[in-house]
């Protein structure tokens, strides 16, 4: 199997525990962008958590390097596409009550129709996005 593939199914694999635990063990959703708003609201109790997953998805990376991962070294894309991507996304997430981990991973896994919904939307924005980038433009 391509290494690219083999990474990508672990990579996966291991979001799917980590979802998992984190429901069984605290009952919370693992929805990157939930976790990041509520770690920064000044009266939040459970910020230890929000805080440890987030460093947990910095540094994660960084150690698969260690063991033989490889990670992108170039980004084509210009700074400025990066941010207004970025920007667009995060109000999507609160205009969509979630991302693509909340809704596409833990939402569907519960079978939320929400969820369903959600993430059939993002991948058919995504692929109108990629076939116009690509194809039309």
């Amino acid at each position: 199997m391509n290494e690219i593939y083999l990474q990508a199914l672990l990579g996966g694999a291991l979001i799917g525990v980590a979802s998992i635990l984190l429901m069984l063990t605290l009952g919370k959703i693992a929805g990157i962008s939930g976790i990041v708003f509520e770690s920064l609201k000044p009266n939040a109790t459970d910020k230890g958590w929000r805080w440890s997953f987030i460093i947990g998805l910095i540094c994660a990376p960084l150690l698969t390097q260690m063991f033989g991962f490889s990670l992108p070294t170039n980004i084509d894309t210009p700074l400025m596409t990066l941010a207004i991507g970025g920007l667009l996304v995060g109000v999507g997430t609160k205009i969509g009550s979630g991302c693509t981990s909340g809704h596409g991973i833990c939402g569907i896994g519960r079978l939320s129709k929400r969820s369903i919904v959600a993430t059939l939307t993002f991948m058919f924005t995504a692929f109108s996005t990629v076939t116009v980038l690509n194809h039309l433009v």
